[in-house]
């Protein structure tokens, strides 16, 4: 037996289905304007650099991205702004690094949950931090350092409050005991300066930002923060091994740099940013360039990321428990 609706009906649940099938049509073919990749920190420093790159080869992929900085308290004002979603959510992504995990453990009252409040589309690169002084420190070593720092207050340089520059100080601050003043910049472009004209002490940069001035004689790499040396910087060993007599065996932080959404972002939208993504990750220019700044290309993406990222939280938690910053 065949049930025939009446006419109106029929015109009810089709007028009905419409804002649907144009919702599903206009995500299939995402995106359908022009796609803002934020920067949360200002130009010049790691996160920015890579945001451009990206953009740039992303641009062959899906049409127009264009990079906007929008810096401010460790990346918690760009990435609450994402978080609220509005106009223009659907076509706006951001690039997050470890501030992303950093400053929910700093910042007790953000209007946004790390990891439920968005959509995790793929890690793109993960890098080490390096000690970094100027060229005319008299400190050689990381030992020099730590010996002069427990009798004298040090100054340590980084692209804000909330980073992984600036949680790496604090953490090696809290193991060695010594006495070191946190000098927070808007981003590393402008934290580089200071560094470099001896304006501070020392700084536990991101490995793109300094590797060329190391190379170039103006910074001095006293170690590096990953659990193995790096194959950029031969012959700079990681704080875990220099450090094990002074504290620092188990000195280990590194960043990582990845793209995420508003949790409202289709699943369409995201599927298309992912294919495009590997494709970029692919492309030998940007092979060379992560070579040349002296990252690695990360694996993680969608559930995995967010997974990472969640694993991310509570290792933050843990190191600013011992900082005593929350």
């Amino acid at each position: 037996m065949s049930l025939i609706l009446p006419r109106a009906l029929r015109l009810l649940l089709l007028s009905a289905a419409l804002p649907l099938a144009s919702i599903s049509a206009q995500a299939a073919n995402w995106p359908t304007d022009t796609v803002r990749l934020v920067v949360p920190y200002a130009p010049g420093g790691t996160t920015d650099v890579l945001s451009r790159k990206v953009a740039d080869l992303l641009q062959k992929e899906i049409g127009t991205v264009v990079v906007e900085n929008r810096p401010g308290a460790g990346s918690t004002m760009a990435t609450g702004q994402l978080a609220r979603g509005g106009r223009g959510s659907d076509h706006t992504i951001l690039m997050a690094s470890p501030g992303h995990t950093i400053g929910p453990v700093i910042y007790k009252k953000l209007p946004y949950e790390p990891v439920k409040d968005f959509r995790f589309i793929r890690n793109v690169i993960e890098i080490p931090n390096v000690m970094v002084v100027p060229a005319d420190s008299p400190y050689k070593s990381v030992e020099d350092f730590v010996e002069a720092a427990k009798t004298k207050e040090m100054t340590f340089s980084s692209s804000g409050i909330g980073s992984s520059i600036h949680m790496s100080g604090e953490l090696f601050k809290t193991m060695t005991g010594t006495k070191m003043t946190h000098v927070p910049f808007r981003g590393s472009g402008e934290a580089l300066p200071a560094l470099l004209g001896g304006d501070v002490d020392v700084s536990f940069e991101n490995m793109p930002t300094v590797l060329s001035h190391i190379k170039s004689g103006k910074l001095r790499a006293l170690a590096v923060t990953s659990a193995e040396p790096s194959p950029y910087l031969p012959g700079v060993e990681p704080l875990s091994k220099l450090g094990a007599d002074l504290g620092l065996g188990d000195f280990v932080t590194t960043a990582w740099f990845g793209l995420i959404a508003d949790e409202s972002l289709p699943n369409e939208a995201v599927q298309t940013l992912q294919g495009a993504l590997e494709n970029v990750m692919e492309d030998q220019s940007f092979r060379d360039f992560v070579a040349q700044i002296g990252g690695e290309t990360a694996t993680h993406e969608g559930d995995e990321f967010r997974d990472y990222v969640a694993q991310d939280v509570e290792r933050w938690q843990d190191v600013a428990g011992q900082a005593e910053l929350q």
